[in-house]
């Protein structure tokens, strides 16, 4: 079994008619987020995927064989959501509440695109847009908390995560001491636990996914 263990800058240009050539490798946007991986390429053969541990990859990256030769991946068509509406008012609104379930989007200038969930459907809908379930493929936004893509789509949640963290940190000035002497005869010891979102061991997969927290009714 042959091993891939590169994928090449995007930035990089290759002569068309070698990635043209080579073989393909179909993957749901699951697979796709996982830098270890048992893989079936499009022509049959099983090879494994050991990529640099963060990688995301994406429809048309050109990975690389540890004999050389090189394999494109395509995002393989699956059940999503297709979200459109009659103003950007109104899409902007429903991104922004999906954002608030931390839910993987893809974003388009007209439409939205989401991992099928039949509860945010409904919720989309009473936000007064139009859901259709399609079979396309899905490519998300990757930088949760960094600001969208970054060139290479290395970014993984935990690290886009610490640089939200340590901004929070600078403008809530968290180094100060919290034992402040008042003018009005005692002091106060503020013992705050700073229970950051998301301070937990959770081992979070390289897409970011989060629970969607259901209101059930």
């Amino acid at each position: 079994m042959r091993t891939i263990d590169k994928r090449i800058d995007p930035h990089i240009k290759l002569a068309a008619v070698l990635v043209k050539r080579a073989p393909t490798l179909t993957l749901a946007f699951d697979a796709r987020c996982k830098s270890r991986l048992a893989a079936t390429l499009d022509n049959g053969e099983e090879v494994a995927l050991v990529l640099a541990r963060g990688t995301v990859l994406r429809d048309g990256d050109v990975l690389v064989v540890q004999d050389g030769a090189l394999v494109r991946v395509v995002a393989a068509a699956e059940e999503v959501l297709y979200v459109r509406a009659p103003d950007r008012l109104t899409l902007t609104r429903a991104a922004y509440h999906l954002g608030n379930r931390h839910t993987p989007v893809e974003i388009g200038d007209d439409f939205l695109k989401l991992e099928f969930d039949p509860v945010l459907a409904d919720m989309l809908k009473r936000l007064g847009t139009s859901v259709d379930q399609v079979s396309m493929p899905f490519q998300p936004e990757t930088g949760a908390y960094g600001g969208g893509h970054k060139h290479g789509h290395d970014e993984t949640f935990a690290e886009d995560y610490a640089i939200a963290q340590q901004v929070f940190d600078e403008h809530h000035g968290h180094d100060h001491s919290h034992d402040h002497a008042h003018d009005h005869g005692h002091s106060h010891s503020h013992d705050h636990p700073h229970d950051h979102a998301h301070d937990s061991d959770h081992d979070h997969s390289n897409c970011g996914h989060a629970h969607h927290h259901h209101a059930h009714r």
